[in-house]
């Protein structure tokens, strides 16, 4: 069987994560989530719409399954598993908490969940309305966004368009990579929320292809936490590359919220996929590189990267 997407929902408390859920717990979008819910007691889903309990498990009148998290991550996901004919995805919601970073990390860890499943990416919602006060009182805010593959400018309605194209500078000065959506009442096609199509390095080029080199220089000011992209032609020597990767987690994994490559490695046909969460790097096959130009291009989001020593470090890779 194929492995189950995976996707992260985190956000702060007030930014829409509940509306958001319950929309995804309710509305007819024909598809077959299981929702794991962190703060299960606060959230009030309306019981009416639960059908069958089963243990920790209700299943929700349009397909989805809801289960609380009181136990650890593990064992709940096991038990989801032996139920894995019931749906198609796994949606995990993280408490009010800045860094997902332990969630994902569990899925790189535990061998049976990485045979079965994949991390599709971390959605956060935004609150548009208090983002930027968030963003200069408290690093969480600032880790929330640096963590997302998604981000869900929610509140939209509160605030005028003009500090919104702001407010997505700011963002992006953090952040190169996500995708946002502007939303008000969380209203967005659920979809968009779930098909983040893992971290896309080629749709994020394609969007922008600047924008490895566009960030970074000028935001330095505003933020701590930036994205470093870099892109080259050419081979990588595998050795080197994993020699390289290791070291960097090691040294500054701490720093480092998200590391996202695809790489070209000399004798090997297919693309090589790298993520990476503070310590932990996951390495896949991204498949064949079917008439592309084989090229590498890595992103890394982190806190007081280094540019000139991460692209030295990269360029001594190369074959």
């Amino acid at each position: 069987m194929s492995r189950i997407p995976v996707t992260i929902l985190t956000g702060f408390l007030g930014s829409g994560k509940t509306t958001l859920l319950n929309r995804i717990l309710t509305e007819k979008h024909g598809l077959r989530i299981a929702v794991i819910e962190n703060e299960f007691g606060e959230v009030g889903i309306d019981h009416e719409l639960v059908i069958s309990t089963d243990e920790e498990l209700f299943e929700m009148n349009n397909g989805c399954i809801c289960c609380t998290v009181r136990g650890d991550l593990i064992r709940i996901l096991g038990n989801l598993m032996k139920r894995r004919d019931k749906f198609d995805h796994i949606l995990i919601e993280t408490t009010g908490l800045a860094d997902p970073g332990p969630v994902v990390q569990t899925f790189f860890v535990d061998d049976e969940l990485r045979e079965k499943t994949i991390v599709n990416g971390v959605v956060t919602l935004v609150d548009a309305h208090h983002i930027v006060g968030q963003l200069e009182q408290t690093h969480e805010a600032e880790e929330q966004v640096a963590f997302a593959d998604v981000i869900v400018l929610n509140k939209c309605d509160l605030v005028p368009e003009e500090n919104l194209d702001a407010l997505e500078q700011r963002v992006r000065g953090i952040n190169a990579l996500a995708t946002i959506h502007r939303t008000t009442r969380a209203d967005i096609d659920i979809a968009k929320v779930l098909e983040v199509g893992g971290f896309n390095l080629d749709r994020a080029v394609e969007v922008n292809p600047h924008f490895l080199d566009a960030h970074g220089h000028h935001h330095h000011h505003h933020s701590e936490i930036f994205s470093v992209g870099i892109e080259a032609e050419g081979e990588c020597d595998g050795r080197k590359l994993n020699d390289w990767i290791s070291k960097l987690v090691r040294e500054q994994g701490k720093d480092i919220f998200r590391m996202k490559g695809v790489f070209a490695v000399k004798n090997q046909a297919d693309r090589v996929v790298f993520q990476g969460v503070h310590m932990l790097v996951d390495a896949a096959s991204g498949g064949p590189w079917a008439g592309r130009p084989r090229k590498n291009a890595v992103v890394f989001i982190g806190r007081n990267l280094n540019r000139e020593a991460l692209n030295a470090g990269f360029r001594m890779c190369l074959a």
